[in-house]
């Protein structure tokens, strides 16, 4: 096993050689610098898997050693931990705004440093998997975002807004402000034609962000955006995500091919809409919603959702939509109770669709 690399930035002696200590008897290659200049051109140089850096110290601190490493492409996508006697949130916030992935609070000890360095390295590591150009792709990247801190606490301490079923989050031609992300509930986004009809672009399931596309690009909202279900989301303003993009370019090109797979995925099914036939899109829209909101794979998945919104990710009439479905109870595909709809035959539905 490779042996990591950590750099670790302090200019109290006494501190900086009892962390090295404790990291060199974990068996990481410790390299020090005293203060944050020497600690710059050390990065630079010795390009380590992890940087630790004290906050206070005298002609560069800590924050200006971020600022400078988040400029050079070499060092930029280095995993970053602050080390800080201070426990204030404004500092907090301020070091993961600029791009810091943790902090650790002094005084520390021996099992708080090295669970934090380990942590740390592994989320760093499944963070650079390369997932497949595919929505199970996509789904994956998810999963490992929901426990990427440094995107997650971007969320933390912000407005939260607890929406009723079917309330609007925003509305399509309004100008973004937040990006969103889905702490409890269902989200769907739809577009609609001149004639009020719907077509849903997307769902969202917890763990989700939604409402950068647009935010990126730097258009109006090209969608609307309405809660299926109770839901909370978070608020996230857009000046703090633009800083975090910038400040990290880990999480840009993690967003970039979000974003990549995300347009991807809508051409693919508008090709459908457009070659498939009903029933094949209505049993792709079964499989589709069974993929972003089934937990327990070992029961069928059951959701309840109403006839029009189905119509709207199939692009045809509800009543279409309607005849379809009593066509797959029929041959016992699914099992519908008012707006509960149940999958029994998933791999049937997922072959049908192809």
């Amino acid at each position: 096993m490779e042996t990591k690399k950590v750099l670790l930035i302090e200019d109290n002696p006494e501190m900086r050689e009892n962390t090295a200590e404790i990291l060199e008897l974990a068996n990481y290659e410790v390299i020090t610098a005293k203060n944050g200049k020497e600690g710059v051109l050390q990065a630079a140089s010795h390009n380590p898997d992890l940087i630790i850096c004290d906050i206070m110290m005298p002609e560069l601190d800590g924050y200006g050693v971020l600022h400078l490493l988040g400029k050079d492409e070499r060092t930029s996508a280095i995993p970053f931990v602050f080390l800080t006697a201070k426990a204030e949130k404004e500092d907090y916030r301020k070091g993961m705004t600029m791009g810091a992935d943790d902090y650790l609070t002094k005084p520390y000890d021996d099992v708080e440093l090295l669970n934090a360095v380990e942590m740390r390295l592994k989320k760093s590591e499944r963070i650079k998997r390369q997932f497949d150009r595919s929505a199970e792709g996509l789904d994956s990247f998810m999963q490992e975002a929901k426990s990427f801190d440094m995107i997650i606490k971007l969320a933390e301490d912000k407005k939260v807004k607890f929406l009723r079923k079917k309330e609007t989050i925003y509305t399509e031609g309004s100008y973004p402000s937040y990006v969103y992300f889905l702490q409890k509930g269902k989200v769907k986004a739809y577009k609609s034609n001149d004639n009020g009809k719907e077509y849903i672009t997307d769902l969202y399931k917890e763990g989700d962000f939604f409402g950068y596309l647009d935010l990126l690009q730097g258009e109006t909202y090209q969608e609307s955006a309405i809660s299926l279900e109770k839901s909370e989301v978070a608020m996230i303003p857009k000046d703090d995500f633009f800083n975090l993009l910038q400040g990290n370019r880990e999480v840009a090109s993690k967003f970039i091919k979000m974003l990549s797979n995300e347009i991807k995925d809508r051409e693919e099914r508008l090709l459908q809409l457009a070659y498939n036939s009903v029933r094949k899109r209505v049993a792709q829209a079964l499989v589709m919603l069974a993929q972003r909101y089934q937990d327990d794979h070992s029961k069928p998945f059951s959701m309840s959702i109403t006839r029009e919104d189905i119509a709207s990710i199939v692009g045809t009439a509800t009543e279409t939509v309607i005849r379809t479905l009593s066509d797959f109870k029929d041959e016992n595909l699914v099992e519908m109770k008012g707006s509960l709809i149940t999958v029994l035959e998933y791999e049937k539905l997922a072959r049908m669709r192809n």
